[in-house]
């Protein structure tokens, strides 16, 4: 293929290096001169393994040079990669100025090309940005229409200093946000040597994978830097305990607990992370991600709580009020907590959980309902139709496989509240609304 490559720095030279190795007419754009010239000499602009050789062997043999004329780029190529730099405002913002520029520079050579040309985004944009800054700009600069008369694409890189060249090579996954498939396609067919996960996607779910990665990163390490504080402290190995940890890999190092929905409760998580953190103060050490999580958690719920009383209806059912579906446990169950906070405000409310009978329950359980909400058993119905019968909104609180079917029973004005994504679908303005989809 004929590839252009705008931006110069690591991601981009990194791209067209390594592009240009499996056989592609690489052209590199940059506005400024010496990066051009040094690739013009077979020399690489930055420093990082690998990339010196490929640079000087492609040079040599004819499929990388590079230019500063955005047009000269636009003109022999098909296929433009950009990778410019996306810094931090003093607020915290992108910085789309450079984006923006290289954008009205593409449009302005598209004006006079023949063809379709496919622009694809490399560089890490937040959600949004191609819709409402990229595809206008070069829209406007071209006066041609996207998808149309010119292919979009997001490609977000998963590339590392160090191990770029392997992280291009050998990428975790290969993630195509579409505009349209025919953009798509194009990158399907450059990628097609690469042994890796590839996912086709919307423009905005491909911005945003390369935010989460990074965020999860950071989440990771400053989460073992707070265990190994702590486990100094206490006089225990880090390294050897943070080894254990990670060989768990069905729960730990996984996808579990990784959906989005409602809150975590239950005997164990809320009591171990209360007891954690009272440790590290009284060792006077600081956690601030670990004790933050349990906020995070009332935030969960408070939000819960919104959506259902946004919904302005006085008779509410519960569908599983469990902590998680299969168990009786209602100990610290975050729907519990929902449902005494709507019981406070006047709220005509039913409840059923198949796993929870009064008549079955024994032990902590029925201590547990008998003297922390005794008023709560009153409100248990026997069957799910008994909530159909009775409610304006239903709230599904677990992932009972049992009311997966729900929505076909709903009546006309019902709505339903989902905390766990129970039937997979997205929410809608009219009878259904999910949590955090």
């Amino acid at each position: 293929m004929r590839i252009s490559v705008f931006g110069l720095g690591y991601v981009g030279t990194v791209s067209a290096a390594c592009l240009a190795s499996e056989g592609h007419s690489v052209v590199g754009v940059d506005t400024v001169v010496a990066k051009a010239e040094l690739i013009n000499k077979g020399i690489s602009p930055i420093i990082e393994a690998e990339i010196g050789d490929i640079i000087a062997r492609c040079h040599q043999n004819g499929t990388l040079r590079a230019t500063s004329d955005p047009s000269d780029a636009i003109q022999n190529t098909d296929i433009s990669f950009v990778c410019v730099g996306t810094p931090s405002q003093q607020n915290g913002n992108l910085d789309l100025r450079f984006i923006r520029r290289i954008c009205t520079e593409i449009g302005e050579a598209l004006k006079a090309k023949h063809g379709r040309h496919t622009i694809i985004i490399r560089s890490t944009i937040l959600p949004g940005s191609m819709r409402n800054v990229v595809i206008p700009t070069l829209q406007e600069a071209s006066g041609k229409l996207a998808g149309r008369d010119f292919g979009v694409s997001n490609n977000p890189e998963f590339m590392r200093e160090g191990t770029a060249v392997k992280d291009y090579r050998q990428p975790p996954k290969i993630v195509i946000g579409e505009l349209d498939p025919q953009s798509g396609d194009i990158l399907v067919e450059l990628y097609s040597k690469i042994d890796a996960p590839l996912v086709r996607t919307d423009i905005e779910t491909a911005e945003m994978v390369k935010y989460v990665d990074n965020c999860w990163h950071a989440l990771k390490i400053g989460f073992a830097n707070e265990i190994g504080n702590l486990a100094k402290c206490m006089k225990i190995d880090s390294h050897l305990l943070m080894d254990i940890f990670c060989q768990d890999q069905k729960l730990n190092i996984s996808p579990a607990y990784l959906k989005p929905g409602f809150a975590f409760g239950g005997s164990c998580l809320p009591k171990d992370l209360r007891a954690l953190s009272y440790k590290a103060r009284s060792l006077d050490l600081e956690l601030p991600i670990i004790s933050s999580i349990l906020r995070s958690n009332e935030y969960q719920v408070a939000r819960g709580l919104k959506m259902i009383t946004d919904l302005e209806a006085k008779r509410i059912g519960f569908l599983g009020f469990s902590f998680k579906a299969g168990t009786d446990d209602l100990r610290e169950s975050p729907i519990i907590e929902v449902i005494e906070r709507l019981l406070g405000k006047g709220y005509d409310l039913r409840i059923y959980d198949r796993n929870v009978n009064m008549a079955s329950l024994v032990g902590a359980n029925r201590d547990f309902i008998l003297n922390h909400i005794p008023h709560i058993s009153k409100l248990m119905v026997h069957a799910p139709e008994a909530i159909l019968e009775h409610a304006e909104v239903i709230v599904i609180g677990n992932g009972d496989p049992e009311f997966a079917s729900l929505s076909n029973k709903l009546r006309s004005g019902q709505k339903i509240v989902d905390f766990v994504r129970v039937a997979g679908r997205k929410s809608n303005e009219d009878e259904y609304h999910g949590i955090c989809w």
